[in-house]
């Protein structure tokens, strides 16, 4: 019985020590740091404080119960939706049910079902997850495999028990952001389902896409700061730490940014981008090209951090000796993009579809007599988000793809260019990318954190 009671004494002090650091490290959890909006781009920009991943598993979870606490019900009143039905399958992401896991569960586990259930009258929507592993209280676990072994016939319980009016599931022919109903997933469930619910399905694509359109007032509040970092990073590559003109080149650049990335403990949605124009070069240089004095540098870099993408693409110039500026027509260049920016915002509004902005746009800068090019894009949980495009590089008329209308509180990455002949480059067109995250609540559009208005400079070698 001593022996026992010792044991016991020493497992209690254990767990008292363990809740003790775990309240103290509870107490000492770090936030993003929270910056303005901004339309001016900071020079020379500090790189702010990466969290460890303890700390943004806690930014992450309070972010994504805030999301499913507002967002979930307001789309589903919105769209006359009584129940909506999401399922994934480990190794086979849903894109939606992935944006709906807790920190600590980063893929589906065996197959996850989640449900949501409007029961009307005001009431709160219920969250429900058929799966055999619960998400971190933010969902109600509501099967046991002991009692009933068909995961489908759960599901099928549930719906029969709830009479929904409707029943969605993602299925699209447009986005696969609301096409994650698979084949084979689908005809379980209808094997499942009575004859009456299943003539109450319907597309749950709309649905899927404003719930990752949508951004809430915590994600407008820390996403500066991501924009921030991108920036920071950006600016870090195009300066002399990084180049050496005349030995480094487009490659360098490019891996520079993967290496510090994965020293940050970062991760990039896309590879980054880095090319070079130069006077007499016919098209944009890559690759093992080195990069030299009086090159034009372009750069695309997004990352993804606590679950918020950015997407940039910035220009800098390369001084020759003796230089103290660019070119003024590259300088004129890059001021012309940034008057198709100004153009493109200005005709932001809800209600109207991306392939309506992107007319009006087009007409007003052809008519100020610029050369535009607009592809831009919704961003957020996705690099290119959910949410109507607004044009293509390779196609600047009505799509598709830009048929959905634009809604407030959401975020864009503002990608375009406008061409320019240099009259120092022996009148040499030349395409000044630019891309810059904004956020549109309804009234205006924002910068999150700037654009850039001046070609960075990178001094020539010693």
């Amino acid at each position: 019985m001593t022996r026992l009671k010792t044991i016991l004494a020493v497992a209690l002090t254990a767990m008292l020590s363990q809740l003790t650091a775990d309240v103290r490290a509870s107490a000492q959890t770090l936030s993003p740091p929270i910056l303005p909006m901004s339309e001016t781009e900071q020079a020379l920009p500090a790189l702010p404080t990466i969290l460890p991943l303890r700390d943004r598993a806690v930014v992450i979870d309070r972010i994504l119960q805030e999301r499913l606490d507002t967002i979930i019900p307001q789309i589903m009143r919105e769209q006359g939706v009584s129940m909506w039905v999401l399922m994934a399958r480990e190794y086979f992401e849903e894109p939606v049910v992935n944006s709906m896991l807790d920190a600590r569960s980063m893929a589906a586990r065996r197959r996850t079902i989640l449900i949501f259930f409007d029961p009307g009258d005001g009431q709160p929507v219920e969250r429900l997850t058929v799966s055999r592993y619960g998400l971190a209280g933010l969902f109600e676990p509501s099967w046991n495999p002991d009692e009933e072994p068909d995961q489908w016939q759960a599901v099928a319980d549930i719906i029969a028990e709830r009479d929904p009016a409707n029943i969605a599931i993602n299925f699209s022919d447009l986005t696969a952001f609301g096409d994650g109903m698979t084949l084979s997933q689908h005809r379980a469930m209808i094997a499942a389902l009575p004859a009456t619910y299943q003539d109450r399905i319907i597309s749950g694509e709309t649905l899927a896409i404003r719930w990752l359109e949508t951004r809430t007032p915590s994600e407008v509040e820390i996403y500066p700061g991501i924009v921030r970092i991108a920036h920071a990073l950006i600016d870090r590559a195009f300066s002399r730490a990084v180049i050496t003109p005349g030995e480094t080149t487009a490659d360098d650049v490019v891996w520079w940014y993967r290496e510090e990335l994965s020293r940050l403990g970062l991760t990039p949605w896309f590879h980054p981008s880095v090319g070079i124009q130069r006077e007499g070069a016919e098209t944009m240089l890559r690759g093992d090209t080195a990069i030299m004095p009086g090159d034009l540098l372009w750069t695309d870099f997004g990352i993804t951090y606590l679950r918020l993408s950015t997407d940039t693409q910035h220009l800098a110039y390369v001084l020759k000796p003796g230089e103290t500026e660019a070119p003024e027509g590259l300088q004129q260049g890059l001021a012309a993009s940034n008057q198709v920016q100004d153009i493109l915002m200005s005709h932001f509004q809800t209600g109207l579809s991306g392939n309506d902005v992107l007319a009006r746009a087009r007409a007003e800068a052809i008519s100020e007599g610029l050369d535009p090019s607009i592809y831009s894009h919704p961003i957020g949980t996705h690099g290119h988000g959910a949410g109507p495009a607004i044009g293509f590089w390779d196609n600047q008329d009505a799509d598709p793809r830009g048929a959905g209308l634009i809604n407030e509180n959401t975020a864009w990455s503002i990608e375009l260019t406008s061409y320019s002949a240099v009259p120092e480059w022996g009148g040499q067109v030349v395409d000044f990318r630019t891309e810059e995250d904004a956020f549109f609540d309804g009234r205006e559009v924002r910068f999150l954190d700037g654009r850039q208005m001046e070609l960075t400079l990178i001094a020539p070698a010693d």
